[in-house]
């Protein structure tokens, strides 16, 4: 059993085959068995698990390795940037984008897109006014978007700089490096308000 949990890929393997012998369960034992509201759930899922991947290396960038890169000697920074921070970055940049497209389908299938987009000014029945359920929700999806955008839009074309993926000399690293740390302290700032409305809406209106 060490030896299974040792391997970081066997371990995901087996993680990922206990998840899906649930999934089926759930769809066997489901009143409307793998129906549309199952995929939904199974969406649901999908979003919920690249959203802990992205949001927690979010996480680990701010309260871990910014904070902690000062004190580094010089002569270990690079394991940090050539090693460890690439592969953070893969997974943080790709998690992102799952949790981005999984929240617009489940919106999509769910026929909410336009109300929670528009913040509930639109795609409501006539005469019913701004539905504040939307709002809610809405300023949390924007939230997110806007957070994912700038994963892939400032954080991580300047983090390929900044960590010598793509080549530039030491003032446009630097330039870079400090890009990518306000911009993550961005979506640092935004992210405890964006899981607020998801949660909370989640919870509250269902």
């Amino acid at each position: 059993m060490s030896g299974l949990l040792l391997n970081f890929r066997n371990t995901v393997i087996l993680s990922l085959v206990l998840a899906l012998i649930m999934i089926i369960g759930f769809g066997v034992h489901a009143p409307g068995g793998f129906d549309a509201i199952f995929f939904q759930a199974v969406l649901r899922w999908i979003h919920v698990v690249a959203g802990i991947l992205w949001i927690g290396l979010l996480y680990y960038f701010n309260f871990v390795q910014m904070r902690k890169m000062p004190e580094i000697p010089a002569e270990m920074k690079p394991a940090v940037s050539k090693f460890i921070a690439p592969e953070a970055l893969f997974w943080f940049r790709w998690a992102a984008l799952v949790t981005m497209l999984a929240g617009l389908a489940i919106a999509g299938i769910r026929g909410y897109t336009v109300q929670a987009l528009s913040l509930g000014l639109a795609g409501n029945a006539p005469g019913t006014g701004v539905d504040v359920h939307y709002t809610l929700l809405g300023m949390g999806m924007w939230l997110g978007l806007i957070m994912g955008l700038n994963v892939w839009g400032i954080i991580w074309p300047n983090q390929k700089i900044a960590l010598g993926i793509k080549e530039a000399d030491a003032d446009a690293k630097a330039k870079a490096a400090k890009i990518a740390a306000l911009a993550s302290r961005t979506n640092l700032l935004l992210s405890l308000p964006m899981l607020t409305a998801m949660t909370m809406s989640q919870t509250i209106f269902g």
